[in-house]
């Protein structure tokens, strides 16, 4: 069953090692300052990083610039602009 650590910033520093050790494990390590919780270590997760941009292209139909400049104005009147 996967446990939570809570360490202070210094003792962090010097334990980096061990606490990706125990994330790797599947433990969860919080780290504070002074006492108070300000981040979490969490294991990488390939699979949930950023698409790169462009991702949807051709999936998301083209709009040419008339169209673009439709919109715009619609949204103006929308807003009375």
């Amino acid at each position: 069953m996967p446990m939570t650590h809570t360490v202070n910033m210094h003792e962090a520093k010097s334990t980096l090692s061990r606490l990706v050790r125990l994330v790797r494990e599947g433990d969860e390590v919080i780290l504070a300052s002074a006492g108070t919780p300000v981040a979490k270590i969490v294991a990488y997760d390939p699979e949930s990083t950023p698409s790169m941009l462009g991702a949807l292209k051709g999936v998301i139909p083209d709009i040419s610039v008339e169209e673009w400049e439709e919109t715009d104005k619609a949204i103006e009147h929308l807003w009375k602009l």
